[in-house]
């Protein structure tokens, strides 16, 4: 199927109300390619519903849907009631009271939801599209470790160490970085206080605009770079704390 546009959007961090925001000030369409990096809960009050309006979405629109840490810290607490301190810490406690009021029925829907999750994505025109990173110098294909995909930081931390003198081809460039045209992530928030764009450093784009503390949920257009941008998300819910 030909699409319109390519769009990926950063963490939603169970803030429904950003994303149906953002979707209907960038005029998607059914044509458009949605690519979604991750963490759809943890954070705002409606974790239940953020994944019910995927999972609605998908039957309308083309979307991908990527695998995020927060994502599969919930499976784990869904699958098997797993006590996790951290998770708790940071969002968990939103979450567990917004499943708290879900029927045994939609909770296996969800599971089912996160299982079939995507690590990585890798378009026609080598585009990478993961939550966070992957440490192996020959590129996703290599990678020892999965949960690098979704937990990884060291790809941006590298990506923000660079010396932007340094051209592809020189024999110090990162190899991690040659391998595909351009990287798309989340998971590391880029500003945790007020409202920031997407960042590109390199060939890597930072889509984590910080939804789940004071920032905006952005979607990008991966060809034209148009941003789109929801309100503070954090003036969607000011009855609510977010992981601020």
């Amino acid at each position: 199927m030909n699409t319109k546009r390519t769009l990926v959007i950063g963490d939603i961090h169970s803030g429904l109300k950003a994303l149906k925001q953002v979707l209907e000030r960038a005029e998607v369409s059914s044509d458009d390619l949605l690519i979604f990096l991750g963490d759809y809960v943890d954070g705002w009050s409606e974790a239940v519903e953020t994944v019910d309006y995927l999972i609605g979405l998908r039957k309308t629109h083309n979307c991908i849907y990527i695998r995020g840490n927060h994502d599969e810290l919930c499976l784990e607490w869904l699958r098997g009631g797993k006590d996790n301190p951290l998770w708790l810490q940071h969002g968990g406690v939103a979450t567990l009271a917004s499943y708290s009021k879900a029927d045994p029925k939609t909770k296996e829907e969800h599971i089912l939801f996160y299982e079939n999750l995507q690590n990585t994505h890798l378009d026609a025109e080598n585009r990478l599209f993961l939550h966070a990173g992957f440490t192996n110098l020959k590129g996703i294909d290599y990678e020892y470790f999965p949960e690098n995909f979704y937990w990884d930081r060291t790809l941006w931390e590298l990506a923000q160490s660079l010396n932007p003198d340094l051209q592809q081809g020189n024999s110090f460039y990162p190899k991690r970085l040659s391998h595909y045209r351009a990287i798309f992530i989340g998971h590391t928030p880029l500003s945790k206080t007020g409202v920031v764009e997407p960042k590109q450093i390199a060939n890597v784009w930072n889509i984590d605009t910080g939804a789940a503390f004071k920032g905006a949920l952005s979607l990008l257009d991966v060809d034209t770079k148009e941003v789109w941008q929801s309100d503070p998300v954090h003036t969607l819910y000011p009855n609510e704390r977010g992981r601020n």
